[in-house]
Formats: structure tokens, C-alpha cells, sequence
């Protein structure tokens, strides 16, 4: 029961990362860093709560901050394709822009109730031992999460339209050649990802840290970021990861119990331990060759975009 219990809790955990990561690698296979990431989950988790209070309505909460995400997304994605500027450059500043304002306006929605998502009852599903507790105890958001993983990577790596997104930002020019409209779907995509990341937002306040804070989600879009990069551009390898993650902060919140006078340090413990994990597991498949876009190795040594 203790496991199932644990392993419930990691699940319920990992959502909100694993729908940014999901969100991050469809960005960046498409060939645009969201580097804005930070700040953007920060202010989709700050106006997914506030809109729910105001509202009374989680659905409106989760579709404001979609919309949030994915404008802050598509704002890179046009200075990156329209104006040929560094997307790396744009996102960070936007970042910090997306966390002053999610502070600022969520002064008045700090530490207040609002509604939570509604649990789903699958009847004699919940009854299956171990995969009942852990996936149909689960709420619908979390469901999707999950569900999110494998729809992600079989359009990446089993369909044609996904081989499409990644041929562009691996060598966009040879896509133009082919007469692919490369900014088009670009911008797509990365309003797609973007799109992902807010969700993931909402998830935090709404759902895995409930509420609102000053800085609510601070450090989890680096983490996000991290993840995605050492995980290869793989939905499965990086949603693998934010889980790895979700454990690290469940075994923190334990030693939290064991060692008290430790207890404001324990819960930072689970940020440094994942990028030494995440490095560690980078060298190991470093022999078999690491993935890059070819535009966002651009982009990191200073050049414009090759499209």
C-alpha cells in the first residue's frame, strides 16, 4: 500500500513537468529554444488560479493560461522567424518580464482557497491492484499528462507530419528547398509547445503545488529545460526524467521527517541532484551521438537562424 501510495504521488507530481517538457521538445525539435520557459510557466500558473477564483471555473483557469503560454510562445517564434532575432535572447528577457509581472499581479490572489479539479470516478477500474491506485485514482489532468507522452513522441517519430517538424529544424534550408513553408510551421509549433507549457503552468497552481506564491514555480522551468536538452529531444526519455524528479522530491519531503533540523534545506535538495543525474546519464550516451537542431546550435554560439 506504501507503494502504490508513493508511486501515485510521483505520478500526481510529475504532471505539470512532464506537460512542460512535452511542450519544450516540440519547440525545440522545430528548431526555437524557449528559454522564456521560467517565466512563462510562472505567469500561466499565476493567471490559470486567478482566473479560476474569479471565475469559480477550473476549465476557464486552464484555457487562459493555453492561451498564455502559447502567445508568449508565438511572440519568440515571430521575432525568431519575421525579425531573424536570437531566440535565446528574446526568451531570456521575456522571462524575466513574465516573472516580475506574474508577482505583480498575483498580489491579491496569494494564499487564498479557489476550486480544484474534480476527481473522475472509472468504476471497477480503480479496483485493478496497482495500476487502479496508481493511474484511475488519478485525476483527468494527470491522465492527459500521461497520455500526452505517447501521442507526442508516435506524431514526432511515426507519422509524417512529425517527420516534417523535425527535418526543419534539423536543416530548415533543405526543407525550403523542398518548398516547406519553414516559417509557417515554426511558428506552428512553437505556439503548439507553447501551448504545453501553459498547461503545465495551471498544473502547478491548480493542481501538484495548489494555490499561489510569490515566485510559485520557481526553478522548474530551468529544471524543465534541463530535462529536455540531456533527454535527448525525446518526449519518452525526457517525461522518464521529470518522473525521475517527481521521486527526488518525494524521497526530500520523507527526509523532511528524519531530519527536521534539515527541513529548509531537504526541499532544495531535489534541483542539483537532477542535473547531476541528467549529466551523468548525457556522458553515458554520449558514445552513441547527442541530437541537436541545427538552428539552435545556432542560436547558442551567437549566429541567426539558418532559415
Amino acid at each position: 500500500m506504501m507503494l502504490e501510495n508513493s508511486v501515485a504521488t510521483i505520478i500526481s507530481l510529475s504532471c505539470p513537468l512532464i506537460l512542460m517538457v512535452i511542450g519544450e521538445t516540440i519547440s525545440e525539435r522545430v528548431g526555437v529554444i524557449n528559454l522564456s520557459m521560467e517565466g512563462s510557466v510562472m505567469l500561466a500558473a499565476m493567471l490559470g488560479f486567478a482566473v479560476s477564483v474569479m471565475t469559480g471555473s477550473v476549465l476557464l483557469g486552464f484555457i487562459c493560461a493555453l492561451l498564455c503560454g502559447s502567445t508568449i510562445s508565438a511572440i519568440i517564434a515571430l521575432f525568431d522567424v519575421k525579425f531573424g532575432m536570437n531566440q535565446i535572447v528574446v526568451g531570456f528577457i521575456l522571462s524575466m518580464i513574465c516573472i516580475n509581472l506574474s508577482n505583480f499581479l498575483g498580489q491579491s490572489y496569494v494564499n487564498i482557497p479557489g476550486p480544484r479539479i474534480p476527481s473522475i470516478n472509472f468504476g471497477i477500474m480503480n479496483e485493478i491492484p496497482f495500476l487502479g491506485k496508481i493511474i484511475f485514482s488519478q485525476n483527468i489532468l494527470v491522465i492527459f499528462s500521461f497520455l500526452s507522452i505517447f501521442i507526442s513522441w508516435f506524431f514526432l517519430f511515426r507519422t509524417s507530419a512529425g517527420l516534417l517538424l523535425r527535418s526543419i529544424g534539423e536543416n530548415p534550408e533543405a526543407a525550403k528547398i523542398r518548398g516547406v513553408n519553414v516559417n509557417f510551421y515554426r511558428f506552428l509549433y512553437v505556439t503548439v509547445g507553447g501551448a504545453f507549457i501553459g498547461l503545465g503552468g495551471a498544473a502547478f497552481s491548480l493542481h501538484a503545488k495548489y494555490g499561489w506564491s510569490d515566485s510559485h514555480t520557481a526553478n522548474f522551468g530551468w529544471i524543465a529545460l534541463a530535462i529536455v536538452i540531456f533527454g535527448g529531444w525525446n518526449p519518452v526519455r525526457a517525461s522518464i526524467g521529470a518522473l525521475a524528479f517527481g521521486a527526488l522530491q518525494i524521497i526530500a519531503m520523507r527526509l523532511q521527517d528524519v531530519f527536521i533540523e534539515l527541513a529548509q534545506v531537504l526541499p532544495l535538495i531535489p534541483f542539483p541532484t537532477m542535473i547531476i543525474m541528467l549529466i551523468l546519464f548525457n556522458r553515458i550516451g554520449s558514445s552513441s551521438g547527442n541530437w541537436i537542431p541545427s538552428t539552435i546550435k545556432n542560436s547558442i554560439i551567437g549566429l541567426q537562424p539558418s532559415a
